[in-house]
């Protein structure tokens, strides 16, 4: 998506800087952060429920809501140098919280609100729980 006139680049809106620390997560680190916890999920599933889809989905989705809710990143967005930020748009915490972990998790997890997301590269996941993903 392109940026329109007035935003310079994605989350200058939100108040975030254009490159480095706090920066918004671009998608070249995104995908394989999210294929990491994937594949982590993948390897739990398979070694002890047989590879069930379903629990592979479980376990990607608890270990969303307790890390990110917690200490505000998952194993990916460790290794690629991202984390979860919570804010209103004028101020950003570190802090997520569990309560908005729950709402971003159950979201991630439904696939289709990841794919829909605004000028500042935000998915309807991360809008709902109030969150932003950004460079550590």
């Amino acid at each position: 998506m392109t940026n329109s006139p007035q935003n310079r680049w994605a989350g200058e809106r939100l108040g975030l800087p254009q490159h480095g620390s706090g920066s918004l997560a671009t998608m070249p680190r995104r995908i394989p952060a999210i294929m990491v916890d994937w594949a982590i999920a993948m390897l739990l599933s398979n070694a002890f429920f047989k590879a069930d889809s379903m629990v592979t989905l479980i376990i990607f989705g608890t270990m969303q809501f307790m890390l990110v809710g917690t200490l505000g990143f998952s194993f990916g967005h460790r290794i690629f140098g991202l984390r979860v930020m919570r804010g209103n748009g004028s101020t950003w915490g570190p802090y997520v919280g569990l309560w908005k972990a729950l709402i971003r998790s159950v979201l991630l997890c439904l696939v289709i609100p990841v794919a829909i997301w605004d000028n500042d590269n935000r998915g309807v996941h991360d809008k709902a729980a109030g969150t932003v993903l950004v460079r550590r």
